[in-house]
């Protein structure tokens, strides 16, 4: 069911999906890395593999392999 690195996904829930699936949604992401909130605007640190805006609740994910790649980061849904 693990594809590596090579794994695509189409949206947001597909990621979050599989982070917690593999259990990997609970890690920690390197420090420093902000974001800014596609539904609300504001900036806040993702400090999770999955973590949720804490100003409006939109929840992000991104897999281990493209933490270094802030870009791969993708919304779910707000309180997916």
């Amino acid at each position: 069911m693990h594809d590596g690195c090579t794994g695509t996904f189409e949206n947001g829930k597909m990621v979050v999906d599989k982070i917690r699936m593999m259990g990997f949604n609970t890690r920690l992401m390197p420090p420093g890395v902000i974001i800014k909130c596609i539904e609300c605007g504001n900036e806040f640190e993702m400090t999770h593999l999955e973590t949720k805006c804490p100003h409006c609740s939109m929840v992000y994910g991104v897999t281990p392999c493209s933490v270094a790649y802030p870009e791969r980061i993708m919304a779910a849904g707000k309180n997916y």
